[in-house]
């Protein structure tokens, strides 16, 4: 296949290819992509027929998928999402079969955006729409090992009644989540023409003030996931990208809070002393522009067989709870070859600068590798 292939036929091929062992899909829409990437090259807008994929079956109806859509984004299908009997925060099933993560097959690429990640991860979409209750974007950013995004709650519409779910995006990198920002969150309605300047990347001086935690005061850590955040942490403080404030991010395990609202209870005592409690301490937190580092999960991919009495949201659900903008970026690599996130959260409504600020730390961290899966795909064209 020559380079001259447009970009909406690379992503199909790449679909054709890999999805029969990924399961990253449910639908594929190749007709109407194609057609939607001629209109946008005749109309010359600003995406191009850039391909991204929607989550689910449903996503094609979003809020974000019309913006993109609108700025002249071509969706190439619709991704997996758990299936009937499973976890939500843990599997995919792809029209085909259960959803397997592109680094290793007997693992799962967390979801419940998962399609999502491994599409973007494999190169089969340039980004893809999730959406983000406890993690469901920043879970399966990390597994897979790529840049994921919930933006702050409230920002965008979202059908969860709770309050809790968040719009979010999945990319290879920051940089390449620029275009969702750039056209989702313009000004106007969902048809209007786009409205944020370009580029989306702050003036941000450097060090950046930043916040570490392991833990966030309560959750149990793989120590070899621990070990690899830090390990990026220390690079970060070492490139003069961070500068690490003297804080202690002592949060309350949000665990029954978040329950209790998911189950229609918000005014549950203490579903609302945990949030009033945790919205303080954050606030205090990320004074002064300061962003707050963590492990994005407490635990590397799990397998097929789910996660036993782990939660793998441990350390972003706190984040649906207080509304607080956050994202995962790719951070290293267990020893058993599992990719590990490192969490970036931001002041309320500062999305923007949050995407700043993780173009800035994973300018200063190896680039993210390609996974074993996509690699074959390059290799056979």
């Amino acid at each position: 296949m020559t380079r001259t292939t447009s970009a909406v036929a690379r992503a199909l091929e790449r679909i054709g290819r890999l999805d029969p062992a990924l399961h990253a899909f449910v639908e594929v829409w190749p007709d109407e992509a194609l057609a939607r990437e001629r209109e946008a090259a005749a109309r010359r807008l600003p995406l191009g027929g850039l391909p991204f994929a929607v989550k689910g079956p449903s996503g094609i109806r979003s809020f974000a998928a019309r913006r993109l859509i609108a700025a002249g984004g071509s969706p190439v299908g619709a991704t997996s999402v758990p299936g009937p009997g499973t976890h939500w925060q843990t599997w995919g099933l792809g029209a085909h079969g259960r959803t397997v993560n592109p680094w290793r097959a007997d693992r799962t690429p967390g979801g419940s955006s998962a399609g999502s990640a491994v599409a973007v991860a494999t190169g089969m979409a340039e980004l893809a729409t999730g959406s983000d209750g406890a993690g469901s974007v920043r879970i399966p950013a990390a597994w897979c090992g790529v840049f994921g995004l919930k933006t702050t709650n409230g920002l965008l519409p979202s059908p969860d009644r709770s309050g809790l779910a968040s719009a979010g995006v999945l990319a290879r990198s920051a940089a390449a989540a620029e275009p969702y920002l750039r056209h989702v969150l313009g000004g106007g309605g969902p048809d209007a023409a786009p409205a944020l300047p370009l580029p989306l990347q702050l003036p941000l001086p450097l060090p950046l003030p930043a916040v570490y935690s392991e833990d966030l005061g309560f959750a149990e850590v793989d120590p070899e996931v621990a070990a690899v955040v830090r390990a990026a942490v220390d690079r970060l403080v070492a490139a003069g990208t961070v500068r690490l404030l003297g804080r202690d991010a002592a949060l309350l395990d949000p665990v029954r809070a978040w329950t209790a609202i998911r189950g229609g209870s918000p005014d549950d005592p203490e579903a609302v002393r945990v949030r009033r409690t945790n919205d303080d301490r954050l606030d205090a937190l990320l004074a002064g522009g300061a962003v707050l580092l963590t492990p994005a999960t407490p635990n590397r991919p799990h397998g097929h067989e789910g996660p036993g009495d782990l939660y793998s949201t441990a350390l972003t659900w706190a984040f649906n709870l207080s509304g607080h903008p956050a994202a995962s970026l790719p951070a290293g690599f267990t020893g058993d070859g599992c990719p590990v996130g490192l969490q970036l959260a931001a002041a309320r409504g500062a999305d923007v600068r949050l995407l700043a600020a993780a173009r800035a730390v994973e300018d200063a961290l190896p680039a993210a590798p390609v996974p074993p899966a996509a690699g074959r795909a390059a290799a056979g064209r």
